[in-house]
């Protein structure tokens, strides 16, 4: 764990800061997981979230400008973030229901995840099974604990829903599964499209605009 590697999951940079993010999802059986950032170059590698902070970390994203990591955590069965140097730790979604089993039912499992802070939205997919699993969810980024409502399906029928991207200029998102498909649909889960199809096991996705020739 000294070196910062216990099965490495989720990747995010910071470029202004030269800082690259990682989560660690080490043993999905043993509560420890973590996120390490180092510079650029792999140097200076910090601690953010210690092991045990977080069970199994997944996919992460940055919101730089309002200094907050968000990932999945998919055998805590929640969606969380954190500031950026690690401090005030924070769970957004359980999806947990009440169930005291880390993981035990995948139904229950979020994996991938955006970032909409415009808008104002958390994005995430869920790897369990219908009616509210294989989905991709929104919900608000900062509405208060007791009156969060229920999350929103955007998205359904996926093939174990792995990664996720979005371009919010132009109102879309972009979905990876683990049977090999990649998606598109406008962010409020309409115009669904099949890009790919049994390509076989997408997991990451990133989305890029490239600059006019």
């Amino acid at each position: 764990m000294s070196e910062g590697r216990k099965l490495p999951d989720g990747l995010a940079v910071d470029v202004a800061a030269r800082h690259l993010y990682w989560t660690n999802m080490g043993n999905p059986k043993a509560n420890d997981g973590s996120i390490f950032r180092s510079d650029l170059d792999g140097r200076n590698m910090t601690t953010i979230i210690a092991p045990g902070d977080t069970f199994t970390a997944k996919q992460l994203q940055i919101d730089k400008p309002n200094g907050k990591l968000y990932w999945c955590d998919r055998e805590g069965m929640r969606v969380m973030r954190a500031n950026l140097d690690g401090s005030k730790i924070e769970t957004l979604v359980d999806t947990s229901r009440g169930d005291p089993r880390p993981g035990a039912d995948p139904n229950k499992w979020c994996v991938g995840i955006a970032v909409d802070a415009d808008a104002g939205k958390l994005y995430w997919t869920d790897r369990g099974d219908p009616p509210r699993g294989n989905t991709v969810n929104r919900a608000p980024l900062d509405a208060p604990q007791a009156k969060r409502p229920q999350p929103e399906i955007v998205f359904s029928n996926l093939m174990e829903g792995i990664g996720l991207a979005l371009d919010p200029k132009r109102g879309r998102m972009f979905i990876t599964d683990f049977g090999g498909s990649v998606y598109s649909a406008n962010l409020d889960g309409s115009d669904q499209k099949t890009l790919l199809f049994a390509e076989g096991n997408l997991t990451g996705i990133a989305y890029v605009e490239l600059p006019a020739a």
